[in-house]
């Protein structure tokens, strides 16, 4: 009798919920993808050297020391405490560090994007596929860099406002705390005010409100509002987002900020995702509450406005969708294959809650940490988390440290991170992918060189530009090729580096 009472005991702690399987599914998976979250482009090259920069001088710049072309200009360091958690991260363990972190911000989103659905429909089958697509559809931007602190901020944030909307939550004093941690780690905080006037909205359009309830939301919103002016640059913050927003040449030429193109794979889920949208609602037979109506229809717009908008979309859709389905099956429930899913549901809503585990989690994230700072690949490819010399100028780079190239340069825009990244404090850049601070003007002369239109030499001479760093099949490179005032110092397949003058 003694050993039967403690089996039971002893699996409950040691089976892993569906839960804690889909978090470390999703956290092993980003570690065997590491080389791909930090090679899509060059931003997290800069995001740790600033975040380096901050930790060293103890201080947030809110002027530029990174390029030649705009040094001393004023910055909006918006993203300031996600680069110094990069760095720090970098610092532990280099770029595997780097890695480590991002699988355990997004295999936390997406845990409790699952956790959210589970206790909104109270079907974890449900809620496991629902966040399963969710997952898929918001992993075309699965990339090292802040915006993943934005796709955690927003599930923790809607979480909370359906617990204030259920009446589980009373108060509003957790809202302006989380502000105060977003807007201080990526610019996208803007969103949590937009959900926020979701759910005010909602409730005022469903008439099922008392003075207190708006009393409550409308401390939420001037509360956060207030608190995101706590940050290096003050009202700044906003200007920068809705000047660069509103800037539909910067915006035109940011490939994330492009609606999604449906044809390709990645974007399927999304896809996916919206056709259920659509057949869900047409088959419900229970009004949809207006707070989820408005986050379903304004997200799905703004998801089909701009592909970087997905992820988002994503986290806040699935648990309404997910919703929306168990309503259905219950209503349905007196029907032969929907009865046995639900029996089948029962049955596994019954051994979850005899779980109490949440040690393999634990255990795997810890593990992936210790063996990574030790050196081991982990990797689906057991190329190591690195930038790849096919995607960016590592040996080029290699050659500037070691004839400690003078001057000033003209480099490709999406390799400035990596620039700053290898070569900062000695070596400024001419431009890299911080768009919002860079602006119109300068990239509008950055396009006129690269595409040789008419004045591009005396953007050049402007800036004192006396080397070039571009791609080698580059129509800049093949034309500085012809044109006897410059010198290819330096040259393989990925790019090369033109000087002016003599040369060496």
């Amino acid at each position: 009798m003694k050993n039967q009472t403690k089996s039971p005991c002893i699996a409950a702690f040691l089976m892993p919920r569906i839960g804690e399987i889909l978090f470390i599914a999703i956290f092993i998976a980003l570690i065997g993808l590491g080389p791909k979250l930090m090679n899509v482009d060059g931003d997290l090259g800069r995001h740790i050297t600033l975040g380096n920069h901050i930790i060293t001088s103890r201080s947030i710049p809110t002027r530029d020391v990174f390029s030649h072309t705009k040094l001393g200009d004023p910055l909006t360091p918006h993203e300031w405490l996600a680069d110094v958690i990069f760095a720090l991260a970098h610092r532990a363990a280099g770029l595997d560090g780097i890695v480590w972190v991002t699988a355990l911000i997004i295999g936390a989103a997406f845990w409790l994007v699952y956790k959210q659905s589970l206790d909104l429909s109270s079907m974890s089958l449900l809620a496991l596929a629902g966040t399963i697509l969710a997952a898929a559809a918001a992993s075309l931007h699965w990339l090292s860099r802040p915006h993943i602190f934005t796709i955690l901020f927003t599930v923790i944030w809607i979480t909370e406002l359906e617990k204030l909307r259920i009446g589980i939550r009373k108060n509003w004093l957790i809202f302006p705390v989380i502000m105060l941690i977003w807007v201080n780690t990526h610019g996208a905080f803007i969103a949590g005010i937009l959900i926020w006037a979701c759910y005010i909205a909602g409730l005022i359009l469903d008439q099922k409100f008392s003075w207190p309830e708006i009393k409550t939301y409308l401390w939420i919103g001037l509360s956060s509002l207030l608190v995101s002016l706590i940050n290096p640059d003050g009202f700044g913050i906003w200007k920068t987002g809705f000047g660069f927003l509103g800037n539909r040449y910067l915006v035109s030429h940011t490939a994330e900020y492009l609606p999604p193109d449906f044809h390709q794979i990645s974007t399927w889920p999304f896809l996916l995702l919206i056709v259920l949208s659509i057949g869900l609602l047409a088959i419900s037979k229970r009004r949809m509450n207006a707070s989820h109506a408005l986050l379903l229809s304004g997200w799905t717009a703004m998801a089909l406005y701009s592909a970087r908008n997905i992820p988002l979309y994503a986290v806040i859709v699935a648990p309404i969708l997910v919703t929306v389905g168990a309503d259905y099956l219950q209503a349905n429930k007196s029907k032969g294959a929907t009865d046995k899913f639900i029996d089948l549901q029962s049955r596994f809503m019954d051994i979850e809650k005899s779980l109490k585990s949440g040690l393999w989690s634990g255990i795997v994230v810890v593990a992936a940490g210790l063996l990574l700072m030790r050196g081991f690949t982990l990797d689906f490819q057991n190329k190591g988390n690195q930038f790849l010399d096919n995607v960016f100028p590592v040996q080029a780079v290699d050659w500037i440290e070691e004839n400690q190239l003078q001057g000033e340069g003209f480099n490709y825009f999406p390799w400035g991170g990596y620039l700053l990244y290898r070569t900062w404090p000695e070596m400024l850049v001419f431009i890299d992918g911080q768009t919002d601070f860079y602006g119109e003007e300068l990239t509008r002369k950055y396009e006129k060189v690269i595409t040789l239109s008419p004045g591009w030499e005396d953007v050049l001479q402007k800036y004192q530009v006396s080397w070039v760093l571009m791609p080698t099949q580059s129509e800049l490179i093949q034309h500085l090729q012809e044109i006897g005032d410059w010198n290819a110092v330096y040259q393989d397949q990925i790019s090369t580096i033109m000087v002016l003058g003599s040369g060496e």
